[in-house]
Order: C-alpha cells, then sequence, then structure tokens
C-alpha cells in the first residue's frame, strides 16, 4: 500500500498528475495538498472528487506542524511535489513569495519526509517537478541537459533553482530518496489564464489586444501536459534514486510565431476565417531579463525509461484551443 502525497494537485499539471494517479492505481491512496490560490482550482478534479482513493486537503505546504501531522495521520510513504509559484512576471514584482513558497515550502516538505521515513529502507521516494528555467538561457543553438550549469536570471527560476538545490542536499545529506525532473513549457487544458498559450486564447475569444513581449522572436520548447504526466508516471515507477531527468517537448518555436498558429487554427475552428485575428497582436516592452531561448535535450529518459513526447503540437495546440472555446 502506498499513500501517495500530491502537493498543487488542483493547479495546472497537478490536477492532471492527480487524475491519473487515482485512476491508474486504484490500490494506492492519493492525498491531495492545495493552498487554492488564485491559480488552483478545484473544478479541475471533479472527475475524482468522490473515488474511494481520493483525499483532498487544503493545506499551506509553509504549515509545518501540519504539514508533519499530515505525514504522521496518513503515513505518506511518497511525494509528487509540484506546488509552487510559477509565474514569472509575478515573481518580479513579488520575489519574496516566491522564495517563501518555492523555497522554504519545499524544505518544509523535505524536513517531514526526513522525520517520518525510515531512510535506511528502499521504500519511499520524494519526487521534486522543477523547470528548465533553472538553467537559464540559450543562445541560437545548443540544448538543456542534465549537467548544464545552474544560472537562473528571475526571481522565479532562481527560487526553483534554490529548492533543486535543497532537494539534492537533503539526499547527499541525509540519505533521503530524491527523484528530480525539470521540464519545458507546459501546455493544455485547465491551465490558468496568465500563461502565454491560454492568454492568447483568451484574448481572442474576447477579441482584445494579445500582448507579445519585445519582438516576439524568443524561443520556447513546449511539452503537452499529458506527455509530461507519462513522464512523471514513468519517472516516479522507474526512475533511478538521486537521479534527474530532463523533459522537454521537441518543440521550438518563437512566441510570435506561436501567437500567429494559434490565431490561424482558432480563427479556423471558431470563425470559420484565415488569420483575421492577426491585428490584435500588439508588441509591449519586454520583460526585465526575459531569457531568450529554451530547449531540452530529452535523450537521458529516452534512453534509460524508454520516454519521448507523443503529442504533435497541431493536435495538442487544437485539443487546448477546442477545450478553452468549449469552457467559455
Amino acid at each position: 500500500m502506498k499513500n501517495i502525497l500530491i502537493t498543487g494537485g488542483a493547479g495546472f499539471i497537478g490536477s492532471h498528475v492527480v487524475k491519473r494517479f487515482v485512476n491508474n492505481y486504484p490500490s494506492y491512496n492519493i492525498y491531495n495538498i492545495d493552498n487554492l490560490t488564485y491559480a488552483g482550482n478545484l473544478n479541475n478534479l471533479q472527475d475524482v472528487k468522490n473515488k474511494k482513493n481520493y483525499f483532498f486537503f487544503k493545506v499551506d505546504i509553509n504549515n509545518q506542524k501540519e504539514i508533519l501531522k499530515l505525514f504522521r495521520d496518513k503515513n505518506i510513504t511518497d511525494v509528487i511535489h509540484l506546488a509552487a509559484e510559477s509565474h514569472v512576471d509575478k515573481s518580479i514584482e513579488s520575489s519574496f513569495e516566491f522564495a517563501k513558497t518555492n523555497v522554504l515550502g519545499t524544505l518544509s516538505l523535505l524536513e517531514a519526509s526526513k522525520s517520518v521515513w525510515d531512510l535506511t529502507s528502499n521504500d519511499n521516494i520524494f519526487y521534486h517537478i522543477s523547470t528548465d528555467e533553472v538553467y537559464g538561457s540559450l543562445g541560437i543553438d545548443g540544448l538543456f541537459n542534465e549537467f548544464s550549469k545552474y544560472d537562473p536570471n528571475s526571481p522565479y527560476s532562481a527560487s526553483k533553482a534554490s529548492s533543486d538545490h535543497f532537494v539534492r542536499a537533503y539526499h547527499k545529506t541525509y540519505g533521503l530518496p530524491i527523484l528530480i525532473s525539470n521540464c519545458s513549457n507546459n501546455y493544455g487544458p485547465h491551465q490558468h489564464f496568465e500563461k502565454l498559450i491560454p492568454n492568447i486564447i483568451n484574448s481572442l475569444l474576447k477579441q482584445t489586444k494579445i500582448p507579445i513581449y519585445g519582438d516576439g522572436k524568443n524561443i520556447r520548447d513546449w511539452l503537452y501536459v499529458d506527455d509530461h504526466c507519462d513522464a512523471i508516471e514513468l519517472i516516479f515507477k522507474k526512475g533511478k534514486n538521486g537521479e534527474t531527468y530532463n523533459i522537454g517537448g521537441d518543440y521550438e518555436i518563437s512566441n510570435i510565431d506561436l501567437a500567429n498558429s494559434i490565431i490561424k487554427i482558432f480563427d479556423e475552428i471558431k470563425l470559420n476565417t484565415s488569420g483575421t485575428s492577426n491585428k490584435l497582436i500588439e508588441f509591449v516592452s519586454d520583460r526585465p531579463g526575459h531569457d531568450f531561448r529554451y530547449a531540452i535535450d530529452f535523450s537521458k529518459i529516452k534512453k534509460e525509461l524508454g520516454w519521448a513526447p507523443k503529442t504533435n503540437f497541431n493536435k495538442g495546440i487544437r485539443e487546448t484551443i477546442n477545450w478553452y472555446i468549449s469552457k467559455k
């Protein structure tokens, strides 16, 4: 019997992970904790809320006393840690909140794990979900891999880099069994409107201006959320204790080309035209410290665990656009 704690399970990626584990592992108890800030939404979990192996608790991961009590009362055997402040723009304005949640919140969970688990056994795992932004920015060439140096450029990425370091430190210092994965930009249903792709779709639904930073030439690697969940499940089941795995989408595109692609598909689906909403694009002042390019070499997880992204971007983005249209 496993009692798995999933943090941030009412958020975008977390809700997809929770539903997958609840449905795929009926013999496991899945405990979802989320502080239900603006980005957490229990409506994301309607499909599983009445399942016998699913339990939700509204908990702040910084409440160490409550976290420790939960570990002990529910005999938590494993952690999949997704809870985080994740919007780069907000981190520029409220860096303290990002350090509090992403660094100290992670430390609270690590301390509870260290205190409750028998670290001489091989029965537990602390799986920390992180981002490729910890590696900083790439030029026009190159890829991030598991040996890339950490070089974060925003308060968000700095807080995630720090949390990664704490997780590794607890493994090295105390022998805590850990896994870490660093992923590229996710997209898909249920993502908050603050993020780029839902923001573009929301602007199209409202026919309002679509803000694009700078000249729009910054490049991101996009990963469909279901493919990310495939990787998370595989790493949790088969990942090697102490290892880091990079998860990439294998689809690089500039922000302006992304916006134009979404506009073309949206107009075909919703307006039965082609590209007429391009006039909504508005270039705005660039974000401070805006990284130019992210791209991931995922050859390690492909070679060792057999994972690769399955969802063609055109298919994934159409499914995403249709989902937001249906929820309008």
